[in-house]
């Protein structure tokens, strides 16, 4: 089971103004990879309170994974790369790298992407687009790897198991 946190980065959802439709999608994906919600909220985009969250939530013992959706894009607001990025121990690039290359054969849009995939205190953070379509098509491309990462970063099994 993969503990999962998720966290809707969205100013207008976290206000009540927009409904989140990308969390709930993230939610009901879970079980293509054997995830269980620990976690879900929505915040604004504000660099602090990004890491903050991101900070309180890897230092959980139930939560091995956090998948935040929105503010991956180009928009002025749009931050959450930045705040990732901030409170990072480890990168894992080749997850976000996996994910522009196989969604650019969808849209070439997806190369617009400035989401960050990282590790801090044992728990693996990786935004995903704000777009409900688009999360669902980048959790299909990871579905199959992310439980290995994820019990790599137990000590469940090493990398090359």
């Amino acid at each position: 089971m993969i503990n999962t946190a998720i966290l809707t980065i969205s100013d207008k959802g976290s206000k009540g103004k927009r409904e989140d439709l990308s969390g709930p999608q993230i939610i009901e994906f879970l079980t293509e990879f054997d995830g269980e919600k620990k976690y879900y909220d929505i915040i604004p985009d504000e660099v602090e309170i990004i890491k903050n969250s991101l900070i309180k939530l890897s230092k959980r013992k139930d939560i091995d994974l956090i998948l935040t959706t929105g503010g991956t894009g180009l928009a002025k607001r749009d931050v959450t790369p930045e705040a990732t990025r901030a409170i990072m121990e480890k990168e894992v690039p080749g997850i976000v790298e996996m994910i522009r290359r196989e969604t650019a054969k969808i849209t070439k849009k997806a190369a617009l992407s400035r989401a960050k995939a990282v590790i801090k205190n044992d728990t693996l953070i990786i935004n995903l687009p704000g777009s409900p379509k688009a999360v669902i098509e980048c959790l299909e491309i990871i579905k199959d790897i992310l439980p290995h990462g994820i019990q790599i970063l137990k000590g469940e099994v090493t990398q090359h198991s």
